[in-house]
């Protein structure tokens, strides 16, 4: 679960920093504050959307492989993966407030984009995957530590002396440590 946690937390900061830039770039897509929401949308459709659609993409695919080139297996594999770029970009715009005009400039040309970015990712992932997960380790390990000070501060002393043990003892059976000794003898 945690390694998921930090794949989606990661993936959603690539994916606000990509936006931005998208955004920035392109004068037909309008992002601004939506990137927040969008990246969301987006992150979630690429976790969950994405292995589903590039996974029945290439199960239709596979039956005419045998058919096909070295080149030309990879320019399909590449056209799936635009496909499912494409159908993830449509859900974002649909369900953010991410605004585009045109149809080339706004929905064509930002998959594009995203795939080049995701390269990217594919490069970096498992460094800023690590990198998060020494932040948000760093931040739950110092919790534990303060929950620790905490409860070591409310707590007695563990070693407690010798005359509180004997006390205790006698407090149990009404018994000196003399007479246990006695009694352990017999």
């Amino acid at each position: 679960m945690k390694n998921w946690a930090i794949r989606a937390v990661s993936l959603y900061v690539f994916n606000v920093a990509v936006l931005l830039l998208i955004g920035l770039l392109m004068r037909s897509v309008s992002v601004g504050w939506n990137a927040l929401w969008a990246s969301v949308v987006l992150t979630l459709a690429t976790l969950a959307l994405k292995p589903t659609l590039l996974r029945l993409f290439r199960g239709s695919a596979a039956k005419s492989a045998q058919s096909r080139t070295r080149i030309g297996e990879k320019a399909v594999q590449y056209g799936l993966v635009f496909v499912a770029e494409l159908i993830i970009w449509v859900l974002t715009v649909i369900l953010s407030g991410v605004d585009v005009r045109g149809w080339f400039w706004g929905y064509v040309l930002p998959p594009v984009y995203l795939l080049i970015a995701w390269v990217i990712y594919d490069l970096v992932d498992d460094r800023i995957e690590a990198k998060t997960g020494a932040v948000i380790g760093s931040v739950t390990s110092k919790a534990r530590r303060t929950d620790a000070a905490a409860a070591a501060s409310r707590e007695p002393s563990a070693a407690p002396s010798p005359q509180a043990t004997a006390g205790r003892d006698e407090l149990n059976d009404g018994l000196t440590p003399e007479q246990r000794r006695m009694l352990d003898g017999l």
